[in-house]
């Protein structure tokens, strides 16, 4: 080995790590390094997933990559003084990642190069080139036996909407994809974006060789700065080495890929809110029928995918449907990104297969709360998901166990609090969103998230308690019925988990008050 040879040291630049100081401690890195004279190579990857130990840095050594974290400023200049360009021992050094206990147990399909390079550096593109070998309806039929389902709320099956684009009679046809992660405790999207966005732009490919469209548009919401920067790049690097254009891989098949930035609306994370901010209108619900597969952006047939969705495909076009679908439990299919947010010892992102139970995900990965009380309760699918309690938290974590429940696992994210949260106040946080980012469209979200917060107010109050709890109740019953799309009608799963698992919080004293 050349004595001479600059170290390869490894610095996150994804947004979590930046909040984190990575590029001071990358820059601290760097002086040291040239106060002492010795080679080093900073290479600004994306993120582990291990956020609670940002600035994570690694070290490319003869035995491996040796990481250390979480790495501050003021702890270069130590780490350097006890051999970090050789993988030292030091406080913060934590040994190869993949052997790190909440990384190893880990099956990294969606996420297998992420954290690992330069998010833009050179891809193999092996499921584009698979796709590419074989015609639209085997594309389709392979997502099909897969299993694979969409990664938002609905989990609807993504071979079926792929399917029906591409039966769809229509010259023109459209992939949209779906960046506006507004959920409070999400992040998959944007650390895959920053992380590995090739692989997004990889899965729209092969949607658009499934279906035959040309043209693809990605919506990314205005808060993600770094993702946008990221994939714009990525986009103008794929051009330029022909996967995107004129020719996909000198296939003679034309796509592109247009970028979007959305207006800060968390409504337009529904799917026709968002085609009609691209389309240029105000980003409101459109009702349905008809269904965006058939009359989706300019009213032509639209595939609609998320983030995780469409970056799960190249693993299913590369290695088979029947490896992908051997991942996962009952007709939940391969693996789910989780998000673990909120008040939590180490939070991040694990992808595991589904099946695993909350419980697992929180104390074992999870390692309970940051502050160390006892956890209290625990919200799953982002601001309008339930809030589920203790007598729940062995469910498998899959779509159908918790739909059954009447629970929803959407996007993955998963929100911890400890016995210290007021659920009434929670409750009344999840009207006063609906509320404040409602369309406006249909009474019963516009309407109803607005006396809903006045009705819990009252309840909180005591003022003629039983009789507000009873209104509270059928104001979530109108709003689970009749609103025009989730927005409403998901905005009573916190607030009657939060009734009718945490009465107390409420003022309600028992079991007959409860009910009332």
């Amino acid at each position: 080995m050349n004595a001479n040879a600059a170290t390869t040291i490894y610095v996150s630049r994804d947004a979590a790590a930046l909040a984190a100081d990575a590029d001071l401690v990358a820059c601290s890195i760097a002086a040291q390094a040239g106060a002492a004279g010795v080679p080093v190579r900073i290479l600004r990857n994306g993120s582990r997933g291990l956020l609670w130990l940002e600035t994570l840095v690694e070290v490319q050594t003869p035995a491996g990559r040796i990481a250390y974290g979480p790495v501050q400023p003021q702890d270069v200049r130590s780490l350097f003084e006890a051999g970090l360009l050789q993988g030292g021992e030091h406080p913060l050094r934590l040994g190869p990642v993949e052997e790190l206990p909440a990384f190893k147990r880990q099956q990294r399909l969606t996420f297998a190069r992420c954290g690992l390079n330069d998010p833009l550096a050179p891809v193999p593109w092996q499921g584009l080139k698979a796709a590419l070998a074989m015609p639209g309806t085997d594309i389709v039929q392979q997502v099909l036996d897969s299993g694979l389902r969409g990664r938002g709320g609905a989990a609807f099956p993504a071979g079926i909407k792929w399917r029906t684009v591409a039966q769809a009679a229509s010259d023109t046809k459209y992939v949209v994809c779906n960046a506006d992660e507004g959920d409070s405790g999400t992040f998959a999207d944007r650390m895959l974006m920053e992380g590995d966005p090739y692989l997004l732009i990889e899965g729209m490919a092969i949607a658009a060789l499934a279906v035959g469209a040309s043209l693809g548009f990605i919506y990314i919401r205005s808060e993600y700065p770094h993702a946008v920067r990221t994939f714009t790049a990525a986009v103008q690097a794929a051009r330029e080495a022909g996967v995107l254009g004129k020719s996909i891989l000198g296939s003679g098949i034309a796509f592109d890929i247009e970028v979007r930035v959305g207006g800060g609306s968390y409504v337009c994370g529904e799917e026709t809110a968002m085609l009609e901010s691209l389309e240029g209108k105000r980003g409101i619900v459109r009702a349905k029928p008809p269904l965006p597969a058939l009359s989706g952006l300019f009213g032509q047939p639209t595939v609609i995918n998320n983030v995780l969705t469409f970056a799960a495909v190249p693993t299913i076009l590369e290695h088979g449907a029947a490896f992908y679908r051997d991942f996962g439990a009952g007709r939940s299919r391969g693996t789910l990104p989780f998000q673990l947010a909120g008040n939590v010892k180490r939070g991040g992102l694990f992808e595991l297969p589904f099946g695993l139970s909350l419980r697992e995900l929180v104390f074992d990965i999870g390692g309970g709360t940051a502050s160390g009380r006892p956890v209290k309760a625990i919200q799953v699918g982002g601001p309008l998901g339930a809030y589920v309690p203790q007598s729940q938290w062995d469910l498998p974590l899959d779509y159908d166990a918790y739909s059954a429940q009447g629970l929803v696992l959407g996007h993955g994210g998963v929100v911890v609090h400890d016995d210290s949260v007021d659920m009434a106040q929670m409750a009344r946080f999840a009207m006063e969103f609906c509320a404040a980012e409602s369309c406006g469209k249909c009474t019963p979200c516009r309407i109803g998230s607005t006396r809903g917060v006045e009705v819990i107010d009252r309840i909180v109050r005591n003022h003629n308690r039983p009789q507000q709890v009873r209104l509270l109740r059928d104001l979530c019953d109108t709003m689970l019925a009749g609103s025009l799309c989730a927005m409403g009608g998901m905005t009573p799963y916190p607030v009657l988990s939060a009734l009718d698992h945490y009465p107390r919080d409420f003022g309600l004293l028992g079991d007959d008050e409860q009910a009332a």
